[in-house]
């Protein structure tokens, strides 16, 4: 089934996202309490509203996802992250809680809009003996990236914020680690880009040119 390049491009991309998507979780706590002062009450609402826009995306990425085909929405979700994490490694500390949503809401939303498009791409031509262990793969990678995101860009976090521990770095170190963490982000979406891309090129060389007769392999 790997040897399907439309299907490893869907589930490598899935785990490079979730692995983004898993480093707001683990670095929006330390920002919001250490860089900007929140208390954890607050902390815990503006947290929240980053997975609330993903749940309220979902439905109208999915009918975008329907109207324009997988395979383009893929890509603008992918943008929409990379550039919101962008966004958020450049976002200076000052701006407080406004500074920390906006780029937050991008990612998130964008977020939803890859999880239709990339869901409905491995989904669709699959036959019904398929489903099921396709749908727990597709769990797997995304739990896949969550560890990931919690270790691999963690670490990065603790490291750019230079502190033995993160829990007393100052707000500074803090706000450092974090632009470093999400610009270190940006780079892994344009790695699942990258991968969006290549993916789509070896699908036109084994589907051959048209009117070739050969089967086709799966879409992305």
């Amino acid at each position: 089934m790997f040897r399907n390049p439309g299907l490893s491009a869907s589930l490598t991309m899935s785990t490079l996202v979730s692995t983004v998507m898993m480093a707001t979780l683990v670095v929006g706590p330390f920002y919001l309490s250490r860089a900007i002062g929140l208390h954890a009450a607050v902390v815990g609402l503006v947290l929240s509203v980053g997975p609330l826009g993903a749940a309220l995306t979902g439905v109208p990425a999915g009918r975008v996802v329907d109207r324009v085909g997988p395979p383009r929405m893929t890509i603008v979700g992918l943008c929409g992250i990379a550039a919101g994490s962008l966004t958020h490694s450049m976002m200076p500390a000052r701006l407080g809680i406004a500074g920390y949503l906006a780029p937050i809401v991008i990612i998130t939303a964008s977020y939803g809009l890859f999880q239709a498009a990339n869901n409905t791409a491995i989904m669709t031509d699959l036959s019904p003996d398929q489903r099921g262990v396709v749908s727990g793969m597709l769990s797997l990678s995304r739990n896949l990236g969550l560890i990931t995101g919690a270790s691999v860009l963690g670490a990065v976090f603790a490291f750019a914020s230079a502190t033995a521990d993160i829990t007393t770095a100052r707000p500074e170190a803090v706000a450092t680690g974090m632009r470093i963490t999400f610009a270190s982000a940006a780079m892994v979406i344009v790695l699942a880009m990258m991968v969006a891309v290549g993916s789509r090129t070896l699908l036109r060389r084994a589907v051959g040119p048209p009117g070739s007769g050969l089967a086709k392999v799966g879409s992305v």
